[in-house]
């Protein structure tokens, strides 16, 4: 009884939040300076992870080398910056297609 009733709070405050995303929305500037730190935060929290994942992975890529994830994350960039035109689906793609490969080769 008491689990759902956490999972009926957490609920009810992730859609109190998105409703008041969907309120919120419409009176946002996206030119004024608190939409463009917000976006800044948010590019920094990308970078700071993706420099978390290819210097101290954990799980199942804890088990790949430090070249294969670098290469693997040079292949996206290339991928999404030049190849695809900032197609983030492809960009990713071609990251885990090239993690696959490495690893095959590695372990053969």
């Amino acid at each position: 009884m008491a689990e759902a009733l956490i999972v009926a709070i957490c609920g009810a405050t992730t859609y109190l939040w998105r409703a008041l995303g969907v309120v919120l929305s419409g009176r946002v500037r996206t030119d004024s300076a608190v939409f463009t730190w917000v976006g800044c935060v948010a590019w920094a929290m990308i970078a700071g992870l993706t420099m978390r994942i290819l210097l101290m992975p954990a799980g199942v890529l804890a088990e790949t080398t430090l070249p294969e994830r670098a290469i693997g994350c040079a292949v996206a960039l290339l991928c999404y910056f030049v190849l695809s035109r900032r197609n983030l689906f492809l960009g990713v793609g071609s990251a885990f297609a090239t993690m696959i490969v490495l690893t095959l080769l590695h372990r053969a």
